[in-house]
């Protein structure tokens, strides 16, 4: 049995909705937000063992198959967009996060970790709070018993964005992807 094997399925609504956010699927059209959002290093300064910023359009449009093709039961990526306009500010999602270890690709840990990456033009508007909150919220009322956040010590915007929802600090952790974060948890 794998450690994948252990986490709880999510049943989490298609769209989710608060007074200001709408939460959905990413669609093929949103390859353009997901390029103007990963191109920039205040955003991507932040994602993955080595940082890089996005170059070429065409990997949004990856990005965007693969995260469609991803959807399931333990996984699942959502569009922030703006109730009013339906303008995209930023995706949020939940995933099995993987331990650390010797090999590639990590193995998971058993563990769901909750993250977001919104637009700058955007922070400030506590977008990434509400619409965090909403899918944390959603998913521990489902079933989930705990959800984790890492971020890089650096990244304090993210971990005031955990303290917001909810989330309780546990320090710093190499538990996850091989790399040193501040670890954050919430349970149901």
């Amino acid at each position: 049995m794998t450690a994948e094997s252990n986490l709880v399925p999510m049943r989490i609504p298609e769209t989710l909705s608060s007074d200001r956010l709408l939460l959905r699927p990413w669609r093929l059209e949103d390859a353009a937000f997901a390029f103007d959002l990963y191109s920039r290093w205040e955003v991507a300064r932040f994602l993955g063992r080595t940082p890089a910023v996005m170059t070429d359009p065409a990997d949004a449009r990856r990005l965007v198959a693969r995260l469609t093709a991803l959807e399931d039961d333990l996984r699942c990526f959502r569009v922030a967009e703006l109730a009013a306009s339906g303008e995209p500010v930023g995706t949020v999602m939940l995933q099995p996060i993987p331990a650390s270890g010797p090999s590639e690709p990590l193995r998971p840990s058993g563990d769901t970790e909750i993250g977001w990456h919104f637009h700058p033009g955007h922070w400030g508007h506590g977008y990434a709070s509400e619409a965090a909150g909403l899918l944390l919220d959603t998913a521990l009322a489902d079933g989930l018993p705990r959800v984790v956040a890492v971020t890089y010590p650096g990244n304090t915007a993210s971990q005031r964005v955990c303290e917001r929802i909810g989330m309780r600090h546990l320090g710093q952790s190499d538990a996850y992807y091989n790399v040193r974060m501040e670890l954050f948890a919430r349970e149901a």
